[in-house]
């Protein structure tokens, strides 16, 4: 597959590198693809609606009417798109597009659009460098952009360093990589993940149990998530409502915490990456009654015992795997994630706390941050389908260094 049939929606914005966005759309052209183009009424400045118009064979608009009157809908431009573009992409622009700053047709399509979002930053170097850019630029990332870097180099000002906004055949590249990979389906191909998911209970009686809320739904997530990107994938999880419509997923169910340890370690000297989301309970009874315990007493103490660490297990055989851990938090959050990474020698954790609306146990949504050793990530309240692409997208970019 590549670029031949493919609708590009570019946005321009006000900066000198606009210039270059000539050579983007005659590339985009001679590929076959269709291109569209809006700007925003800075971008007038630097290049002509005729020559953008002329290159890409479609009409440019820069305001929500035309001189005629005629709507330009960005609703309708931005259901067309199978891509955007925002290039070059100014701090202004950036930072509306984050902060929902919606004052032109640019922006008023980028918050319209269902469809990938690329974007090439150019700015001067001291901008670029800006706390407050390097933060819209990790919030654009979070909300699932790509971000194609600003590349070093005399800049308009007449320094020299990192702003200048990446050249079109990068740019294009990126985009013709994305259609051509089928990056969400194929980035796992050859390797194995073994997930846990759900809670576990522990028997009291025949009837009764000490579990938790979990529900299953992130580890399912997960898995359903790993296996469209080609990975083998090994589902160990305790009881669960949670289905699974993917025949190619190794299901196992278990329902306490010492059988998900012997079924973990059936398979882990075999795995790549473990990532262990169940919420497994940390004690169990001493004594499991055998018969139904009969309500006759006023007060019932049973004494219990704690159960294996299934994850401290894991870090302490850990040979190649790449192993991540979850964290689920009500207070001193941030430290106490940080101390399970260390304890447990996890490559990685997934911190969520109660604390946040939307997140946690049952919602169909969840609200993370991202901690290795040396790397901080903060994400905003998703889906739990898209938390799980956050989390595989992260540990794909740990397992490229």
């Amino acid at each position: 597959m590549s670029v031949s049939g493919k609708k590009i929606l570019i946005a321009v914005s006000g900066g000198i590198a606009a210039y270059k966005i000539h050579f983007l759309i005659r590339d985009f052209v001679k590929k076959g693809a269709e291109v569209q183009v809006i700007m925003t009424p800075d971008a007038e400045n630097f290049v002509t609606k005729l020559s953008l118009s002329t290159l890409s064979r479609k009409p440019v608009y820069s305001d929500f009417y035309s001189d005629n009157g005629t709507w330009n809908s960005h609703v309708e431009m931005a259901l067309w798109a199978d891509v955007m573009i925002v290039a070059p992409c100014t701090a202004n622009t950036l930072s509306k597009m984050v902060h929902g700053m919606c004052d032109n047709l640019v922006i008023a399509t980028y918050m319209s659009a269902k469809c990938p979002v690329f974007i090439a930053p150019a700015m001067d170097l001291d901008m670029y460098a800006h706390p407050s850019t390097k933060n819209n630029l990790e919030l654009a990332e979070s909300f699932g952009h790509s971000i194609i870097p600003a590349e070093s180099g005399e800049l308009a000002s007449g320094l020299i360093g990192q702003g200048r906004m990446a050249e079109p055949a990068t740019i294009f590249n990126a985009v013709e990589h994305y259609f051509n990979s089928d990056i969400q389906s194929r980035s796992l191909e050859g390797k194995t993940v073994l997930i846990t998911a759900g809670p576990t209970y522990e028997a009291i009686d025949p009837v009764r149990f000490i579990g938790n809320h979990s529900s299953g739904k992130m580890g399912f997530s997960l898995a359903e998530e790993a296996s469209k990107r080609g990975a083998k994938v090994i589902l160990i999880s305790g009881p669960s409502v949670q289905t699974l419509n993917n025949p190619d997923v190794e299901l196992h169910k278990v329902t306490s915490a010492k059988e998900m340890l012997a079924k973990v370690f059936e398979f882990y000297d075999t795995i790549d990456i473990g990532i262990a989301s169940a919420a497994v309970a940390d004690y169990a009874p001493k004594e499991v009654a055998q018969e139904k315990i009969k309500k006759n007493d006023e007060n019932l103490t049973i004494e219990l015992v704690k159960n294996p660490d299934i994850l401290k297990t894991m870090g302490e055989r850990k040979t190649h795997q790449f192993l991540v851990g979850f964290a689920l938090e009500t207070q001193n959050e941030e430290e106490n994630a940080k101390g399970k990474l260390e304890k447990k020698n996890l490559d990685m954790i997934v911190l969520n706390s109660l604390r946040d609306e939307g997140a946690g146990f049952k919602n169909d949504t969840n609200k993370i941050k991202i901690f290795t050793k040396t790397e901080k990530k903060e994400f905003n309240l998703k889906s739990k389908d898209d938390v799980a692409k956050d989390i595989l997208n992260f540990v794909e970019t740990q397992l490229l260094k």
